[in-house]
Parts: C-alpha cells; structure tokens; sequence
C-alpha cells in the first residue's frame, strides 16, 4: 500500500512539474494585445478593445482595467509605457495615465494639431533623462516628469508631412533617441535641444539609405544591438504604386551600411510587426500586404541568428499568425497576438523550435 501511494504521489509531482513547464501558456482569449511593457516589476498588456491588464508574477495575479468595471473610460489602446509610479497609454482619444499611488487614470488631449493629433501610436520612457516621449499621428511631444511639462515638437522634413507623422520610438541608451515615421527615421541626439535641427539626422531612401528602395520608408520598429540597429518597415503596394512602401527589413551599422532581409531572401513576408531579442537571435513578426484588397494578412514569427543571418521559420499551430508585438522579460518571452496572449516557457521551446531548422542554410548572406 505505501509503495502504491508513494507512486501515485511521484506521478502526482510529475504532472505539476510538466504543467508548470508547459513551453506554451495562453492568457486573455479572445483580445487583440497590441503592446507589451514592464515597469520594473509587473508587465502590462495594452489591448485593442478590452482596456489595459496588468500581470503581477510575484503572485501570479492579473488586474483589468476596462469600461466594464468602471476603472477606465476607455478600451482601446495602441501602444503602452511604465515606469515604478505610471503607466501611460496610447489611444486614439488621446494620452491616458495611471497614477499608481491613487490606482486611478486620467486622460490628457492635445490641441495641436487637431483631433487626429489625439491618435496615440508609440511610446518609449526615458530612464536616463526621466522623460516620456509621446509619438502621435501629427507630431511628437516631449513630457518630461521632472519638470510637469509637455513640449511639442514639428520633425517634418522639406514640407512632407509624413516625416512628422509618429509610428515608433526607441530609446538608444543614454545618448540617443530614435523617432521612426511614415516616411523616414529620425535620430536624435539628446545633448541638443531639440529645436535645434542639426540635434537631428534623418534617414529615408535617398543617399542610398535603406539601399534607396522604394518611394519611402515607413518604420514601424526599431531594436538595438551593440553594432546594429534593426529596423522594420510597413509594406503598402498597389497597382497604382508599386514601388510606395515596399517593407521588409534592414540591419544598420549605425554609419552606411545597409543589409535587407525580404520575401526574396527568405522572410514569408515583407511587413513587419515588431521586434525583439533574445541573446543571439532576433524574433520577427510579419504581415503581408494585400495590394488589391489593401487588407494585412498576419505571416507568422521567424527567428533571425545575428551571427549568421540565418532565417529559422516558427512553425507552431497554436501560435496564431497574427501576432502584433514581442515582450521578453528576461525569463519568458510574451507574444500579444490577435486572439490572446501566449507566453513561452522559454529556453526549451526555443530550443525546439531551433532544433528543427538546424541544417537550414542562411537566407542572407553577411
């Protein structure tokens, strides 16, 4: 009889530890979860039309905030930054802000620029300069905590409008930040004032940037390694203009050398979601555009190896192909996909994943 409960208890032990080390584990079925953060300690999930979640790990519990249980007059979100006393999330009604001390949110519009100014599409905090950088439709604002004040800035470039029009902001350690727009990338340098515009540089397709192709680059993501800038780019092509936005992307050496991954060297698309990287590997998501029904069609994740440029699909039924955004938080890696949140038990799934693509031959060559 003990030899049989001593059994049935080490089966019993077998089965938690596999259900903790489950290499896939699901989370808010049904929601679009558009951007991913962490504010030190907890991660934060801004989503597509049910609010902002919260995940604390320290005792694996989640908090909504939503119209639904009147903590927030808003549910759709964009794009979303924390630090240890806010969050701040992009909406298409303006900036909305979570005082943690009080648990409650505010809402803060801006009146430059009209109402498609209040779209709220990128976000990045400054650790180095306590600073939150707001990209919206129609130019970039500046809040700087220290001082309680926002500041609004015009980047266009020789009268195109685009180039002021905000996608993605990245910020570059502690002296650089990266503004990426619809029709080019803007690099910042922080020990000059801003209005000042040789503070900036811009890159779009002339001078043989981005290898000169396409009428304009529109940038929907930015990652940095120690050599590198990665940076992906929307893909929008028509019959009409066939050349406008033709996506993909491109590995920067910071001075004049370009290096592009597209559908012809392996990607299985050329519109590109998001970044982010773990040890040697950058994760790509993707999208095709459709150039007749104008429509984006989610193409999955792949892995590129930076030491060889290898492109690995991941090829995983229960991953869906739409995914909008990629979080690693240092153990796991988040993936916000159209349908749910999906995190991965990490280091054995990649393993995995790897493993099935380890005689794959490298689609770019360095």
């Amino acid at each position: 009889m003990k030899k049989i409960l001593f059994l049935f208890f080490i089966l019993f032990l077998i089965n938690i530890y596999a259900q903790d080390q489950s290499d896939l584990e699901f989370f808010l079925s049904g929601a679009q979860v558009m951007d991913i953060t962490s504010d030190g300690s907890n991660l934060w999930f801004a989503t597509n039309g049910n609010g902002i979640f919260k995940y604390i790990p320290k005792t694996n519990a989640w908090m909504q905030y939503s119209t639904s249980f009147g903590n927030l007059q808003h549910d759709f979100f964009y794009c979303i930054a924390a630090n240890e006393d806010y969050v701040w999330a992009g909406s298409t009604d303006g900036l909305f802000i979570l005082d943690k001390k009080n648990n409650s949110w505010t809402k803060r519009k801006f009146g430059l620029g009209g109402q498609l100014a209040n779209w709220i599409r990128s976000l990045a905090y400054d650790k180095y300069e306590k600073v939150l950088w707001i990209g919206r439709f129609k130019y970039l604002t500046k809040f700087d905590l220290k001082e309680k004040r926002y500041s609004d800035y015009d980047l266009t470039v020789k009268g195109n409008e685009k180039t002021n029009t905000i996608k993605s902001i990245q910020v570059d350690g502690d002296s650089l930040v990266w503004f990426g727009t619809e029709a080019g990338l803007h690099k910042y340098d922080k020990s000059k004032d801003l209005n000042n515009k040789n503070s900036l540089t811009f890159y779009d397709t002339k001078y043989n940037y981005f290898e000169g192709e396409g009428e304009q680059v529109s940038i929907t993501s930015i990652l940095f390694e120690r050599k590198f800038v990665w940076i992906g780019l929307d893909e929008f092509v028509t019959p009409e203009r066939p050349e406008f936005n033709l996506g993909g992307l491109f590995r920067f050496n910071r001075k004049n050398d370009w290096l592009r991954f597209d559908d012809s060297k392996g990607l299985p698309a050329n519109g590109i979601y998001d970044l982010e990287r773990t040890g040697k590997y950058i994760w790509v998501s993707l999208y095709q555009f459709g150039k007749n029904t104008k429509e984006t069609f989610g193409r999955g994740i792949v892995l590129i190896d930076r030491m060889t440029n290898q492109i690995i699909p991941i090829r995983d039924d229960r991953i869906p192909q739409t995914v909008y955004s990629i979080f690693f938080d240092g153990t796991k890696l988040w993936l916000g996909t159209e349908s749910g949140l999906i995190k991965v038990n990490f280091f054995n799934k990649l393993a995995q994943w790897v493993g099935t693509r380890s005689s794959a031959k490298s689609g770019v060559k360095k």
